[in-house]
C-alpha cells in the first residue's frame, strides 16, 4: 500500500507534517484563550490560567526533557517533520517564553477583574498592622516550625530541590564572612493563599471573605528568623523543573512495583530542565544558578507575577462565588431503575451509549455497585489506569471480593503522574484477596474495559463496559467521554479474550469485534481508510469524521492524505495536537481539521467511516500517536446498534456545528475562529440543554 499518491518535493517550512511541539504550542495558546474570553465566567478564566500553567509544567517535564536527553545522547536523526531534536528544541523556546509572557499579561488583566468582584491577594507589607500581627503569629505557629535553612558554601553541598517546589534564595551579608547563600523551600503541605478573614474582625468579616494573603510573602517578610544575628541582602523566589520521564527495564525487574516506587524516590534528583525566577533575582546568581544546573540562557524563565499559576485551578473551585463560575447542571440517568428491573435486564434489551458528562457517570459507579453485591455474579474483571482518591470503584471491587467473587484488576503502574496512586491502590486491593496485574511488559495498558460474568440459570452471560475515559468519578464531569454497555456476546467474549490475554500466557486470540493495540488496530483502521478510497474511486459514497485527542503518527496521516487525493471527505475534530497539514492543493485539500477547547476537555475517541452508505463508527481508548498505535493496549470496537449508531452519528454532526468554541486550523498549523454567523451554536451548552429536555 503506497504511503500517498503525490509527494512533492517541499521546503522544511512547506512540510507535509507540522512539528509536534510546535502544534502542543498551539493547543495551548487555545487554552490561554479561553483565560482571555470575557463570555467565559471569570472564575471559569482563571482556572484556564492555572491549567494552561499546568500544561507547561507537564511539556517540560516530558517533552523538552526528551528532546534534551536525546541531543545528549547524540540522537540526532530527523524526526518525520524534518526537524532534529535540536532544531525542535530552538524553534520551541521563543514560543514558550511567548507564551509565558502572554499568561502574565492575562493574569494582570484578570487581577483588574478579580479586584472588581472583591477578590483579592496580599502581600504581607500591603496589610494593616493588625492583620500583619495576626500573620505574625500564623508564621510563628504553623510556617516556622516546618522550615529548614540549607546552606550553599564549599561545605555544603546545593541541597536537593523537589521537582516544581518553591523555593527561597536568601543573600545574606556578613562584613568578616562574605556573602552567604541559603535556600528555604516554602512547604507544600500548607495553604498557599490565606484567607485574610482569619485575621478580620467580625464586623469586616463579609468585606474581605474572598482576600487572600500569599503565604511567600508572610514568609519572605519573617525568614530573618531563620538568620539569626546575619543580615538579609536579598530575598529571591524560585522554582526548578526537573525530566520526570523514567524507563524501566520490566523484564529484569523482580517486582515491577518496587521498581517504580525506586524510580518515584529517585525524580526529585533527576536533570533539571527549566529555571523560574522572579524579577529581583540577580544577574550574577542567575548565571550561577545555570552553571550549577548546566541550564543555558533560554532555559532561564522571569515571572513578572505570581509563579506558579497551577495553584490557582483549587483556589478558583474553592472560592464559594457561583455567579462567577459555570452553572452547575444535573447529569441525566440514562437507565431508569426500578424494584422489578436492574441494569442487567435493560443491557439484555439492547445496548446503552453513555455520553459524559451530560450522562451521569453515575450509571457505570451502579454497574459496578450492583455487581459487586449481586448474588448472581461470580466474576468481575477490570482496567484502571487512573481514577480518583477516594473511588466508589475501587470500593466495589473490594466489597466484590469479600462477597467471595473472582475478582481480577488490571492496574496500570506507569500511568504518568498516578503512579505513587496506583501503587497505593494496588496494595490495598492485593491485601482484599484481589488479583492484581501490572499488565504486559513493555506496554502501557490504557484500554477501559470492565467485565461482569454472572451465572442466569443454566447459562453463563457476560455484560462489560468498554468506553474512551479512565475510571475516574471527578474527571468524568470534566471530561467528554463516551461509554458503552453492553451484553453482546460477540463483544462481551472479546472482551473476555482480551483479560485473558492481559492475566495470562498466550497467543494473540481471534476478535469477532474488538481491536487491539499493539496487535491489530492501526492495520484495521489503515484497511477502513483505504476501503474509503475505494468507494470514493468508484462513485460511491466516502467520507471520514474522525474526533480525538491527538493525530501524531506518521503512516496515519500518510493514509489520510492518500484518502484526501482519492476524493474521500475528511473531517478531523482534534482536540490537541495535530502534525497533519490540511489545505494542501493536491494532497490534503478534503481535509478539514477543526478543535473545541471549551469547559469540558474534549477527550471522546470516534472513528466513523461512510462506507458506501452503510456507515460504521467505532469508539476507542486511543488516539492516533506512535505511543497509542505500538507501545500501548489499546481498545477499538463499533457500535452496533441502530440506535446507538444514530446517536452518535448525532454527537458528531453537533461537534461540527459549533461556531462559537471551535477554531479551524489552516496549512500552516495555526487556528482561527470560523466566520461569525447570527446562528451561534455552543455544542457543549447544547449538550447540556439537551440534558434538561431529552
Amino acid at each position: 500500500m503506497s504511503a500517498f499518491q503525490k509527494k512533492p518535493r517541499v521546503s522544511k517550512e512547506q512540510s507535509l507534517y507540522i512539528n509536534r511541539g510546535l502544534s502542543w504550542l498551539e493547543f495551548n495558546k487555545r487554552v490561554l484563550a479561553q483565560a482571555w474570553d470575557k463570555e467565559n465566567p471569570l472564575l471559569e478564566r482563571l482556572k484556564f490560567l492555572g491549567i494552561v500553567s499546568s500544561n507547561l509544567d507537564e511539556f517540560f517535564e516530558v517533552h523538552v526533557a526528551a528532546l534534551q536527553q536525546k541531543i545528549q545522547h547524540v540522537q540526532l536523526h530527523k524526526n518525520f517533520d524534518g526537524w532534529t531534536p535540536q532544531e525542535e528544541l530552538v524553534a520551541l523556546i521563543p514560543s514558550i517564553h511567548a507564551q509565558v509572557q502572554e499568561q502574565y499579561r492575562c493574569w494582570d488583566e484578570l487581577l483588574l477583574e478579580l479586584n472588581k468582584e472583591n477578590i483579592y491577594f496580599y502581600n504581607y507589607t500591603q496589610l494593616s498592622l493588625e492583620e500583619q500581627q495576626y500573620f505574625t503569629n500564623y508564621f510563628e505557629e504553623f510556617i516556622f516550625p516546618v522550615l529548614t535553612p540549607l546552606a550553599v558554601d564549599p561545605r555544603h553541598p546545593f541541597p536537593q530541590l523537589l521537582n516544581l517546589s518553591l523555593n527561597f534564595l536568601v543573600e545574606l551579608e556578613e562584613e568578616h564572612l562574605g556573602s552567604k547563600l541559603l535556600v528555604v523551600q516554602i512547604p507544600s503541605m500548607l495553604p498557599r493563599f490565606i484567607p485574610l478573614s482569619h485575621a478580620c474582625s467580625p464586623e469586616n468579616l463579609s468585606k474581605k471573605e474572598h482576600h487572600f494573603v500569599l503565604l511567600e510573602s508572610i514568609m519572605e517578610h519573617h525568614l530573618q528568623n531563620l538568620c539569626y544575628g546575619l543580615k538579609i541582602k536579598g530575598i529571591h523566589l524560585f522554582r526548578l523543573t526537573r525530566n520526570s520521564n523514567f524507563n524501566i527495564g520490566e523484564e529484569d525487574a523482580e517486582d515491577l512495583l518496587h521498581a517504580i516506587e525506586e524510580e518515584l524516590r529517585h525524580l526529585h534528583s533527576n536533570t533539571p530542565i527549566r529555571l523560574e525566577v522572579d524579577a529581583s533575582f540577580p544577574r550574577e546568581l542567575k548565571k550561577l544558578f545555570l552553571s550549577f544546573f548546566q541550564l543555558q540562557e533560554s532555559d532561564l524563565y522571569e515571572c513578572l507575577g505570581i509563579m506558579n499559576f497551577k495553584s490557582m485551578i483549587p483556589l478558583a473551585l474553592e472560592i464559594n462565588r457561583p455567579d462567577l463560575r459555570e452553572k452547575r447542571f444535573r447529569a441525566r440517568r440514562v437507565v431508569s431503575l426500578s424494584s422489578e428491573t436492574d441494569i442487567f435486564w435493560h443491557l439484555r434489551r439492547g445496548d446503552i451509549l453513555l455520553h459524559h458528562p451530560y450522562d451521569s457517570f453515575q450509571t457505570v459507579i451502579d454497574f459496578l455497585g450492583y455487581a459487586a453485591e449481586d448474588p448472581y455474579t461470580i466474576a468481575i474483571k477490570q482496567t484502571l489506569y487512573r481514577t480518583s482518591s477516594d473511588s466508589p470503584l475501587v470500593s466495589s471491587l473490594i466489597t466484590a471480593a469479600r462477597h467471595g467473587k473472582e475478582v481480577t484488576v488490571v492496574i496500570e503502574l506507569k500511568a504518568r503522574f498516578d503512579e505513587a496512586a496506583n501503587i497505593k491502590w494496588a496494595r490495598m486491593m492485593r491485601h482484599e484477596g484481589i488479583n492484581v496485574i501490572y499488565g504486559l511488559a513493555g506496554l502501557k495498558v490504557h484500554a477501559k474495559a470492565l467485565l461482569i460474568v454472572r451465572q442466569e440459570g443454566e447459562c453463563i452471560r457476560r455484560y462489560a463496559h468498554l468506553g474512551t475515559g479512565n475510571y475516574h468519578p471527578a474527571t468524568a464531569r470534566l471530561y467528554t467521554d463516551l461509554g458503552l454497555l453492553t451484553a453482546r456476546p460477540s463483544l462481551t467474549a472479546d472482551v473476555a479474550s482480551m483479560f485473558n490475554l492481559l492475566t495470562g500466557i498466550s497467543k494473540l486470540p481471534q476478535f469477532q469485534e474488538l481491536s487491539l493495540a499493539p496487535y491489530t488496530l492501526r492495520d484495521m483502521l489503515l484497511r477502513y481508510i483505504d476501503r474509503e478510497i475505494h468507494h470514493a474511486q468508484a462513485g460511491r459514497k466516502a467520507g471520514l469524521f474522525i474526533k480525538m485527542n491527538a493525530l501524531v503518527e506518521e503512516s496515519m496521516i500518510q493514509e489520510l492524505y492518500r484518502a484526501s487525493q482519492a476524493g474521500v471527505s475528511i473531517r478531523l475534530l482534534i482536540r490537541g495536537t495535530c502534525c497533519l497539514r490540511p489545505g494542501i492543493p493536491g494532497i490534503s485539500d478534503k481535509i478539514e481539521v477543526r478543535s473545541i477547547v471549551g469547559r469540558f476537555l474534549e477527550h471522546s475517541r470516534l472513528f466513523y467511516f461512510e462506507n458506501g452508505g452503510e456507515s460504521e463508527i467505532f469508539l476507542s481508548s486511543a488516539d492516533w500517536m506512535p505511543r497509542n498505535l505500538f507501545r500501548r493496549v489499546e481498545a477499538c470496537f463499533p457500535l452496533v446498534s441502530e440506535g446507538v449508531k444514530v446517536h452518535a452519528k448525532e454527537i458528531l454532526e453537533w461537534f461540527w456545528q459549533d461556531n462559537v468554541k471551535a477554531r479551524v486550523m489552516d496549512q500552516h498549523g495555526n487556528y482561527h475562529p470560523l466566520p461569525s454567523s447570527n446562528a451561534r451554536f455552543n455544542v457543549q451548552e447544547a449538550f447540556l440543554s439537551d440534558t434538561k429536555n431529552p
